[in-house]
């Protein structure tokens, strides 16, 4: 189990079967209480085969297990909602721990069985999100709209400054995992805090619901899934989408990056060939599984004492990570590696950011969190070296923020997402005053 992007991460396949299966959301009940149960051996059951090859009994025993217990006990359930995408059903069952919430997002075949296994933060009860203080209602207009067309089509909101414009623009392009549209993690709403920060400022934002989120059964079911399809064409998408907007500036639309989504900023800006600008929050620089590595670590030091059970998770995700560097095109792997398929992993390997990056005559702004143990202070020194010599490229870094750029004090850990808050005021204002710097 891992963080990518805030999203907790389990490997995930799917197969399908014959057989006749309970309602999804009665199913996905039982499957969690086996897994809460430590009842592994039967929870394996109801797994398809390739399911099986990642997701074993020591990885249940000795990782899932332990990282569920974290949690604290079980304290109430939510109601599940079900998503049926062609002989998939995507089941949603919110979980409420003593210590956090997660949404169980589980993936079954018309058999019952088990296709994929995701696990997000979710949102505690009685916590609701209220607009940051630097929001303005009374700035700005919402409207929802379609990102894309035909069988990939993605619902979004694109807020729009109040008076005469054309207005300044930009596209929000998420971290991994299935995001919606303000990038909810626990009771936080990230991409909304922005969305309605900026637009208070001047500049219209469209975020929209990620590819797999509104159709991940149908994604997980590409084995030769890569970014281009899980980000970069839908953010070129959205960038086309805003251009054609009466109220929109067509030569000032940005894309505004965070994690993964910075890591892709450069590619989404060489594909679209129109932007403005980049902006990137919080983006990674190496590969994902290099990254995986350094957050399991930090993890286990913020425990007073390390386990062996823990050692030997850290020894496990080591070999696996060894085993993807090893991976070469065309190889076998035997299912997916940390969740990710061979060609999703190849594809990221021959991307180079920092070297797309050099060859877009494009102005950037990178922002980097100081408390963020995900992509950490020296991802944002490569950044800074490795485009040391643009002068259009912009950097800043706040020492008290996280991975969401969201304030906090002492050491960050996932824990701090479950607590309510909103990016920092001086990061919208670094930005709206970055995008209105011509102006």
């Amino acid at each position: 189990m891992f963080f990518r992007g805030g999203c907790i991460v389990f490997l995930a396949a799917l197969c399908a079967t014959a057989q006749p299966a309970k309602a999804p959301a009665v199913r996905v009940r039982e499957i969690v209480d086996l897994l809460l149960t430590e009842k592994y051996t039967e929870l394996i059951e109801t797994f398809t085969p390739e399911v099986k090859k990642g997701l074993t009994l020591a990885v249940l025993r000795d990782q899932v297990g332990p990282n569920l217990k974290q949690l604290g006990a079980p304290q109430s359930f939510g109601t599940p909602t079900v998503e049926k995408t062609g002989q998939f059903s995507v089941v949603v069952l919110p979980g409420h721990f003593a210590a956090a919430s997660v949404n169980f997002r589980i993936t079954l075949n018309e058999a019952g069985q088990v296709a994929g296994i995701y696990f997000q933060p979710g949102e505690r009860p009685a916590t609701a999100w209220t607009p940051p203080a630097y929001a303005k209602p009374d700035a700005f207009q919402a409207r929802e709209v379609i990102v894309g067309e035909g069988e990939w089509k993605l619902p979004g909101t694109l807020t729009i400054p109040n008076g005469k414009g054309p207005f300044p623009a930009i596209v929000l392009v998420h971290g991994s995992g299935p995001n919606d549209r303000d990038e909810r993690i626990g009771p936080n709403r990230p991409f909304q805090d922005l969305a309605e920060g900026l637009s208070s400022r001047g500049i219209a934002v469209l975020r929209y619901d990620k590819r797999t989120k509104v159709h991940g059964a149908r994604m997980a079911a590409m084995k030769n899934l890569t970014v281009q399809e899980e980000s970069v064409d839908d953010a070129v998408l959205a960038a086309t989408l805003l251009r054609k907007q009466p109220e929109i500036d067509p030569k000032r639309v940005f894309v505004l990056g965070h994690s993964l989504g910075g890591h892709l900023a450069p590619r989404i800006a060489k594909q679209d060939g129109h932007l403005a600008g980049l902006v990137i929050l919080a983006g990674n620089t190496r590969s994902l599984e290099d990254a995986v590595i350094e957050q399991s670590e930090y993890i286990v030091s913020l425990q007073p004492q390390v386990s062996e059970v823990q050692r030997t998770q850290l020894e496990e995700l080591r070999a696996v990570v060894e085993k993807i560097k090893r991976l070469k095109p065309g190889e076998d792997a035997g299912g997916p590696l940390l969740g990710m398929w061979p060609p999703y992993i190849l594809d990221l390997r021959a991307y180079d950011p920092i070297a797309t990056a050099k060859q877009l005559a494009l102005p950037v702004l990178i922002l980097q969190g100081g408390r963020d143990y995900q992509v950490t202070m020296k991802e944002f020194a490569v950044w800074k070296a490795g485009l040391a010599e643009r002068k259009d490229a912009s950097f800043r870094a706040f020492p008290a923020l996280n991975h969401l750029f969201m304030a906090g004090e002492g050491k960050s850990s996932p824990v701090e997402y479950q607590k309510p808050g909103h990016v920092a005021a001086e990061v919208i204002d670094e930005i709206a005053k970055w995008i209105h710097r011509e102006n």
